[in-house]
């Protein structure tokens, strides 16, 4: 895997490029898009991006965690999580890249 993180500023700057849009305006695009996303998932509702993936957020409730340290059972509190689910066209995509990606087999041991 590599280790690059893509940032909003890259997002921005790509925006920029792509559509041609000064950077502010890119970079307010990119603004408001996001804002728009965690505003519709902090009030509950889904958030489905075409040929991408959806967001939800999901209501987890209590449960007894264990201290790994002491073996202390401890409450865990109900709360909500965010969860991803990628498209098949993404899931695809990936496959695709990573199959391009593959430079050659692992070699097998034992006896021929």
């Amino acid at each position: 895997m590599a280790g690059h993180t893509v940032t909003r500023a890259q997002l921005s700057e790509a925006v920029y490029q792509e559509v041609g849009l000064s950077r502010n305006e890119s970079a307010a695009l990119v603004d408001t898009v996001l804002n728009e996303i965690a505003d519709a998932l902090a009030r509950g509702e889904m958030v489905k991006i075409s040929s991408f993936g959806s967001f939800s957020v999901r209501q987890k409730g209590q449960r007894i965690g264990r201290n790994p340290k002491t073996g202390e059972e401890v409450p865990i509190s109900p709360r909500k999580v965010l969860v991803f689910r990628a498209s098949h066209v993404l899931k695809d995509r990936i496959n695709r890249v990573a199959a391009a990606n593959k430079t050659r087999e692992p070699l097998k041991t034992g006896v021929m």
